[in-house]
């Protein structure tokens, strides 16, 4: 069986693929979809754009199927700390391969979480181990699950296939902006921990790590030997992987004492603009925005100061969604956006954050100063309206240094109106101010009556890097540790930190695999 892959087939929006495969392939008797995009380039001609496998009558669209050799392991159980993408991920993979591990989680599973998160939304009960950052499925992964990533990776066709296996939207496997959706990702969290369960997984909720257990070897080399957790149990292990997110401060204060080696890393901060998602709608789409296939428009900006060398972009940009209050600590603020798998919302919310070059902003000396920075961006938020309530203001107020009231708001903690011209250093609301005047001139109408800034989008990477070694993947001066994913620096999405995850498990299934030798 050959299939014929068909590539840039232009669909028009009243228009039908099949109508065009008939033509392209007369004859043809089945077909699969490998990738579809929305081109909306010019004014007055948006379309679908496809690439597509189409198959002969007697021919069948074989299944896809990423089918695992069982691994040939012999090393101590794995274990894993921290139930985000990355972890989860890693757990699958081992399994997969018939490798049994061990997951420690400081939150709960996904249901008791969600009934925490829901709390705090309503009264500003704060759960430190149960919020939109910390619990099973972590924080991106949980809150929305966008899955749209710009890296090259052979795992990332497997992760999309393992997430429509337990339930996720089967066209997440080919459209060009990949989405689960906050409602559907509650379903698939808890079969995927079924199947790791049933497969050698063992798992601990409620479990967090309190101390990295290690040994000295030669001078300043240290080997893993284990963890212990909050409830005074330990866990043996030589094989560590640490995949804690990168909110989890009190892991990086647990892995100094421990004297695993970490480096401050550049990192970006800013604020969540959020705008009617009809106004978005209509600059994107123009005289099509209302046409019932294209669903709810959204955006990617980006803007580089070449002479200061600072960038500004757009991310995690939610059409038809929420921004959300997600901090994980009393008396700071946090906000972060989410959308349902509808994108049904009234409005659309993105992070526009400025980049911070660590070394020229810090210096060399202090590693912890990026995460100081992080932690006082924070509190100041906090401190602005005192309340569980999301800081906000108007863009055009922002942009002109005044005051004013608040636009109604997305946010299920509901917001509060706050002088957030004042809530970052000049420089960086100079930058700021800078990037969205830049975007404005790309998306006539980004800058708006209508547009409202949310306090403060901070946790859009990692401040500390968890070094490892390049090729083995192993902490630099800890045998046996894996640092992995967001938190330790090595992932910036969801899908990147899946992948990373695997990467690891992949990695510590080699090295474990006995040499084999030829008996004549």
């Amino acid at each position: 069986m050959c299939a014929r892959v068909l590539h840039d087939i232009k669909v028009a929006l009243d228009d039908e693929l099949e109508e065009k495969l008939a033509w392209l392939s007369p004859g043809y008797a089945a077909h699969r979809i490998l990738k579809k995009s929305v081109d909306a380039r010019k004014r007055h001609d948006p379309h679908f754009v496809y690439t597509v496998e189409v198959y002969d009558k007697g021919e069948a669209v074989p299944p896809r199927e990423y089918k695992l050799a069982p691994a040939d392991y012999r090393g101590e159980k794995p274990i894993i700390v921290g139930a985000g993408p990355a972890g989860l991920f890693a757990a699958l993979r081992f399994v997969e391969r018939g490798v049994p591990c061990t997951l420690l989680e400081r939150g709960s599973s996904a249901e008791k979480r969600l009934v925490k998160i829901n709390r705090f939304w309503r009264t500003g009960e704060l759960d430190p181990n149960n919020n939109v950052c910390f619990g099973e499925g972590g924080a991106g992964l949980y809150s929305d699950g966008k899955l749209i990533t710009r890296i090259k990776s052979p795992y990332i066709n497997y992760v999309m296939n393992r997430l429509v296996r337990f339930g996720a939207p089967a066209e997440i496997e080919y459209t060009a902006n990949p989405h689960v959706g906050s409602d559907r990702i509650r379903r698939v969290i808890p079969r995927l921990r079924e199947f790791l369960v049933a497969n050698g997984c063992e798992i601990h909720f409620d479990t967090a790590v309190t101390e990295f257990l290690c040994e000295r070897k030669n001078g300043d080399t240290f080997s893993m030997t284990g963890v212990s957790t909050v409830d005074g149990r330990a866990f043996d292990s030589d094989k560590i992987i640490l995949a804690t997110g990168h909110s989890a401060a009190d892991i990086f204060e647990r892995l100094q004492d421990a004297r695993v080696h970490m480096e401050g890393k550049s990192f970006a901060v800013g604020l969540r603009i959020e705008h009617p998602q009809k106004l978005i709608n209509e600059i994107q789409y123009r005289a099509s925005e209302s046409h019932p296939k294209l669903g709810a428009a959204n955006y990617r900006l980006a803007h580089h100061e070449h002479q200061s060398n600072v960038g500004v972009y757009s991310f995690c940009m939610c059409p038809g969604g929420y921004v959300l209050s997600s901090g994980t600590e009393d008396h700071s603020v946090v906000c972060n956006g989410m959308s349902n798998y509808n994108r049904g919302s009234k409005f659309a919310n993105s992070a526009v954050v400025v980049s911070i070059d660590f070394a020229k902003t810090f210096g060399t000396e202090d590693r912890w100063a990026g995460l100081k920075f992080r932690t006082m961006l924070e509190r100041n938020a906090y401190e602005m309206v005192g309340s569980k309530e999301i800081p906000a203001q108007r863009l055009v107020d922002f942009l002109e240094d005044k005051s004013g009231p608040v636009l109604p708001s997305s946010s299920p903690s509901h917001v509060k109106a706050a002088p957030l011209h004042n809530l970052m250093p000049y420089a960086l609301t100079a930058h700021f101010k800078k990037g969205i005047e830049e975007f404005g001139r790309k998306m006539n109408g980004f800058i708006s009556e209508d547009a409202q800034l949310h306090a403060v989008e901070s946790r859009t990477s990692c401040p500390i890097r968890v070094t490892r070694d390049r090729e083995t993947l192993e902490s630099l001066s800890h045998r046996g540790l894996y640092p992995c994913g967001e938190g330790a620096g090595y992932a910036g999405g969801i899908t990147s930190a899946a992948c990373d995850g695997i990467r690891i498990a992949e990695k510590i299934m080699a090295i474990e695999e006995p040499a084999r030798v030829n008996v004549d």
